[in-house]
């Protein structure tokens, strides 16, 4: 693996120091590729708070980073051709996402809106800048009129769950699949689609054959970096690890579990990892 030049891994539970340590010590590039909806400067502030050193990362990308730029610079012809009115699902448990900075103006009115901005699924932005809860089934009802109006959207989190305190959040990604059944156009901004990808590569300076994904999630991490042409390394000790059936931090993977899985899920790792461990 240390061939590879860049290094390009998740945040999960699995991501030990010693490991970030001695990959950075063998001049490993490393860039954190995340599909939080939020800004890449929020995720270094998380590599903090676990107790890393973000000056052994390259940088961070995420899903809401890539969405706020493309929104600011308008240089990808999609983006150009969007309007600046939008109706804006965010999140209200978590805090709603700022849009500073970005010349759009929330509407209420489905009939106003030129697209839809996707960041959360608790909460419908106001025109006043402030949001108000809805449930997941308004939010849908919402899409559905967008969707008869044929209008776009973008979403900033291409998840459909996460894990969070033993139970499962809807995720945007959820409602971008639910837009796309409608017969609306979805613009995916993160993992596993090679937006993402190429811009950690850029942000490196390397190409796809120096490169290699680090990641638990064979629908997103391992699918993504196939798509990329990139090599992948995937760690069975994370979301996956009741489906391979194992119950404890580094236990090996039957491999024809592993095989079966990644055939579920038509995704499939250079390298198949216990743990991300050195």
């Amino acid at each position: 693996m240390m061939g590879n030049n860049l290094i390009l891994v998740p945040y999960r539970h699995f991501l030990a120091f010693i490991t970030v340590e001695k990959l950075a010590a063998h001049g490993a590039k490393m860039v954190i590729i995340s599909n939080s909806s939020r800004r890449a400067s929020t995720a270094l502030d998380k590599l903090k708070s676990l107790g890393f050193d973000p000056s052994l990362f390259v940088g961070a990308i995420t899903s809401g980073e890539l969405t706020y730029q493309h929104l600011q610079r308008r240089d990808d012809p999609w983006f150009g051709a969007l309007g600046r009115t939008c109706i804006h699902m965010t999140w209200s448990d978590r805090g709603a996402i700022s849009l500073e900075g970005l010349g759009l103006q929330v509407v209420e009115c489905v009939e106003q809106a030129e697209f839809v901005l996707v960041h959360g699924t608790e909460a419908l932005g106001l025109s006043s800048g402030d949001s108000v809860s809805k449930k997941l089934e308004e939010l849908e009802r919402i899409l559905e009129q967008c969707a008869a109006k044929r209008i776009p959207m973008v979403v900033a989190n291409p998840d459909f769950v996460t894990v969070e305190a033993r139970e499962l959040r809807i995720m945007p990604g959820t409602l971008a699949a639910s837009y796309e059944k409608l017969g609306g156009e979805v613009k995916w901004m993160g993992k596993p689609h090679q937006i993402i990808y190429k811009s950690a590569m850029a942000m490196a300076g390397v190409d796809a054959s120096d490169s290699i994904a680090v990641g638990d999630s064979l629908h997103h991490d391992i699918k993504g970096a196939n798509a990329s042409g990139i090599d992948s390394a995937f760690i069975t000790c994370g979301i996956h690890a009741t489906e391979l059936g194992l119950s404890g931090f580094g236990e090996v993977a039957d491999l024809s579990s592993v095989n079966a899985l990644a055939s579920k899920y038509d995704a499939y790792p250079s390298y198949v990892l216990a743990s991300f461990t050195w």
